[in-house]
């Protein structure tokens, strides 16, 4: 049996999902994010999180191996971000945006709760790299509603 590709993807697109932008530094040095919905929990003990990375990203380089990173779930007024930092060859964060973590990732102003990581593994999974990171600070804000995608569009909660 052969999937159609495009029929899979709205199938999977009826899943609804948070958004987050995952932050690094890139091998200059410089704050980058990305806007990415493919982020899950694993694991409790040890604290480990996953987000997935396709293999044909323009930040491939910079993501399939950092030292360390963040994933930022991205609350309700935050779609502007999510729409800036999904563009490729714009990943560059403006200043104004973040502030540095303690374990020297990028941790986005704002965000409902933000992961700072370390690599712990990656997996090939077909057209993707699946990043596995262990969780070494959480940054949460108190209130807010999440963004949320489904059926290719954003979506809030009701």
């Amino acid at each position: 049996m052969s999937l159609d590709g495009r029929e899979l993807r709205n199938a999977l697109g009826r899943f609804a999902t948070g958004v987050t932008v995952v932050t690094a530094l890139d091998a200059q040095g410089r704050a980058v994010g990305m806007t990415a919905n493919s982020f899950s929990s694993v694991s409790l003990d040890p604290a480990l999180v996953l987000w997935s990375l396709q293999n044909n990203s323009d930040m491939y380089d910079t993501f399939a191996n950092p030292g360390s990173f963040a994933i930022n779930v991205l609350a309700l007024d935050q779609e502007g971000l999510s729409n800036q930092y999904a563009k490729k060859g714009d990943h560059l964060m403006d200043e104004a945006h973040y502030c540095m973590g303690r374990n020297g990732a990028p941790i986005l102003r704002g965000a409902l709760v933000s992961f700072e990581c370390t690599l712990h593994q990656t997996h090939e999974g077909g057209d993707h790299l699946i990043i596995v990171g262990k969780v070494e600070d959480v940054v949460s804000r108190p209130t807010g509603e999440p963004l949320l995608f489904h059926a290719g569009r954003y979506a809030e909660i009701r």
